[in-house]
């Protein structure tokens, strides 16, 4: 549908990352940013989102830090894509089929909406629907099967470490 900003999938892995933390830590940007091989500077942009956004959590401090605002299950894919891409339309229809050798000036010789607007946002909607339907908690429990126990490991003594 449209190309999603690569700040989208560093939320959606910090996110998924603030998921193992125990209650009442916080994981610093530096440490999220590390663990992702990514700037700091880039990666904080797309934190100070997710908080403005609701969804996690911005401690200030020395010892501050990220979590998570509320529970996986409660956070969708969707709040994530739009905290970090927006909430406005990909798809927008510029009318452009009243420029050209068949334009008019009158407003009403097109009795309904574009046809070609009509289709990208109904598949707009599927896709946001979609977004809409699966949490941070399925995440979880794709990492749960899909991510191998050393790497597993690895990233749950990082966050150890990293944790205030």
């Amino acid at each position: 549908m449209r190309r999603l900003s690569d700040g989208v999938e560093a939320a959606l892995h910090c996110a998924l990352v603030l998921t193992a933390l125990p209650d009442g830590n916080v994981l610093p940007g530096r440490s999220l940013a590390e663990l992702h091989g990514v700037s700091e500077t880039y990666l904080l942009k797309h934190l100070r989102s997710l908080a403005a956004a609701g969804i996690v959590d911005a401690l200030p401090g020395p010892r501050g830090g990220y979590r998570l605002s509320r529970a996986p299950d409660r956070i969708t894919l969707l709040d994530i894509v739009e905290a970090i891409d927006g909430r406005g339309p990909a798809f927008v229809c510029r009318e452009i089929r009243r420029r050209g050798p068949g334009k008019t000036g009158n407003p009403c010789a097109y009795k309904t909406d574009c046809f070609i607007k009509t289709r990208m946002l109904e598949a707009e909607s599927a896709w946001r629907d979609a977004l809409r339907a699966q949490t941070l908690a399925d995440l979880v429990a794709d990492g749960e099967t899909m991510i191998d126990e050393d790497n597993k490991r690895a990233i749950a003594s990082f966050i150890d470490e990293a944790k205030r």
